[in-house]
């Protein structure tokens, strides 16, 4: 079984800032001083747009961290488990319901401009943002993963069932908490 039909890729669920800082945080840290060799998102070729369901994957002079957005609080991080040069392309169909659209899928490490911009740049600091909400709100508790570079800053955040790209200062509604090493 595969996820999206992607070669090799489990997602490992987590929820919570704190369980998630537990798995990766000091992995994420060691992250900082590395340049942003490339970045990889999944494009749905048949509507020419980013497939934000699938990972996004970021290379850091070899290691790649993929990050993955589910439902409204789930976050999968996993390490090395994608290369995305040796998928070109794949189909994914849904189910054998013959009226439900078949996905056709590629790689593309130039998709978004502003993320390509941040390749060959150093990594300063990586934070989890912690949503919080003053109401009741799906979205209280998601945990996002932010990186900053010299020039901007890309946070990998839940969209609502999918991931999102925020570029720039982090927006209000976040506790940002630094991670270390």
């Amino acid at each position: 079984m595969s996820y999206y039909g992607i070669h090799g890729y489990q997602p490992r669920w987590l929820t919570g800032r704190a369980a998630i800082e537990s798995a990766h945080g000091p992995r994420l840290s060691r992250l900082v001083g590395r340049s942003l060799s490339n970045s990889w998102l999944v494009w749905n070729q048949a509507d020419d747009e980013w497939f934000a369901d699938c990972p996004v994957v970021l290379d850091f002079d070899g290691e790649r961290v993929e990050i993955t957005h589910q439902k409204f609080d789930e976050l999968s991080i996993t390490w090395n488990s994608i290369d995305p040069h040796s998928q070109r392309s794949w189909s994914d169909p849904v189910d054998d319901d013959p009226e439900i659209h078949a996905f056709h899928l590629s790689w593309r490490s130039d998709a978004i401009a502003a993320l390509t911009a941040l390749e060959g740049q150093p990594l300063l600091a990586v934070d989890l943002l912690e949503r919080t909400s003053q109401r009741a709100d799906f979205a209280a508790g998601m945990t996002a993963v932010s990186f900053a570079f010299a020039d901007s800053r890309v946070t990998i955040s839940n969209g609502l069932d999918e991931n999102s790209l925020e570029f720039g200062a982090p927006q209000a509604g976040y506790i940002q908490h630094p991670l270390r090493d």
